[in-house]
């Protein structure tokens, strides 16, 4: 008796969401085509990838998932070195986080101790004083004490989003770079099907991880998520004469942050600018609320280099958590992360192919 078919399976999107799944997919054995035209302000390559999530004080399901995605890493890297993907640039560098609350700091220290105590991953926590915070990452505004939280790690967005798609590839996936148009089933109870560069493809399911643009994919069937735009800018800057390599990623307890890459590169951010719709302009309004976030945080960074402001658009859910799920007869979608997409992606996206292929099978 002959074995059965592989299905043959669409995702739309190559952010992290769609990368994740048709990395899990492929490497399950499903036939994948993954398609993306790569458009400007895609917030996947605009990430700057922090993985810390024990000190959100997000709870409920919300943090259950973010955690969940922060232990989920060691397996993927473990799965993409195994066909030769070994260059993702994530690396445990340590969590630094700073207020001059130290109410603020104590709850904090509380919250993140009751949750790291089965964490294989987030490390140990413990109390710097300023002259500690200030040898880990030289540029801190001067009198800052905090915490460390030795596990805490961060991953470029840009070689994530690169990593997985390779991985798929190395397990027979297909990349086109298209616009992919998504029709009405054309008998009644039949699956959507799918229009790419002036052919029509009928796979056995589609998964839409179109970010913030996943909407507009499935307009032509009347079926939304809810999913809306947030624009954030992110300042890159170069801090000359630094290895900054092992700095830690730094957490004053609000929306802001700074993360340090290899060649003295330092990412801060970022803005979260609702209502903007699709529109990845860089704007003065936020660059200067960049700038002087930067240099209240890190004034020893005032002659640093600015080496490129970049606009990612968020994928922002209604809900409390992204939206990964069945829409339709042979129809998933896959977005909603907001600004967790990097720590939760790869999860969700391992998870919902494990939908997918069920469904499929």
């Amino acid at each position: 008796m002959p074995a059965p078919k592989s299905p043959q399976i669409a995702v739309i999107g190559s952010g992290v969401a769609g990368a994740s799944t048709a990395f899990s997919l492929a490497r399950a054995g499903a036939r994948v085509t993954l398609i993306d035209p790569e458009t400007d302000g895609a917030a996947t390559p605009a990430g700057a990838g922090i993985i810390m999530p024990w000190a959100t004080s997000s709870e409920g399901p919300f943090y259950d998932l973010y955690a969940a995605g922060a232990e989920h890493y060691p397996q993927l890297l473990r799965e993409l070195a195994a066909v030769g993907v070994d260059d993702v640039d994530f690396r445990v560098t340590g969590g630094l986080i700073v207020n001059d609350d130290e109410d603020l700091l104590r709850t904090t220290a509380e919250r993140i101790s009751s949750r790291i105590s089965g964490s294989r991953v987030a490390g140990t926590l413990r109390r710097v004083d300023p002259d500690q915070a200030s040898s880990l990452f030289p540029p801190l505004r001067p009198g800052l004490s905090g915490l460390h939280l030795s596990g805490a790690a961060r991953v470029d967005g840009r070689s994530l989003r690169s990593g997985l798609i390779r991985g798929a590839q190395a397990h027979g996936a297909e990349l086109i770079a298209a616009t992919a148009a998504l029709a009405p089933a054309r008998t009644p109870g039949g699956s959507a099907h799918l229009e790419v560069d002036g052919r029509t493809l009928a796979p056995d399911a589609i998964v839409v991880a179109a970010g913030a643009w996943t909407d507009a994919v499935l307009a032509p069937l009347g079926l939304a998520t809810g999913v809306v735009a947030q624009r954030g800018q992110i300042l890159h800057l170069r801090a000359d004469g630094h290895d900054t390599g092992n700095w830690p990623s730094v957490h004053p307890l609000s929306d802001v942050y700074m993360v340090a890459f290899g060649g003295s590169r330092l990412v801060f951010g970022a803005t979260r600018e609702d209502g903007t719709g699709i529109d990845p302009r860089r704007t003065a309004a936020g660059g200067r609320k960049l700038h002087d976030g930067v240099l209240d945080l890190a004034p020893g960074l005032a002659d640093a280099t600015v080496i490129e402001t970049r606009v990612g658009i968020r994928p922002v859910s209604p809900e409390a958590l992204p939206i990964a799920r069945q829409l339709a007869p042979g129809l998933w979608a896959n977005a909603g992360f907001g600004p967790a997409g990097l720590t939760m992606g790869p999860l969700v996206g391992h998870r919902l192919a494990r939908q997918v292929l069920d469904a499929t099978a």
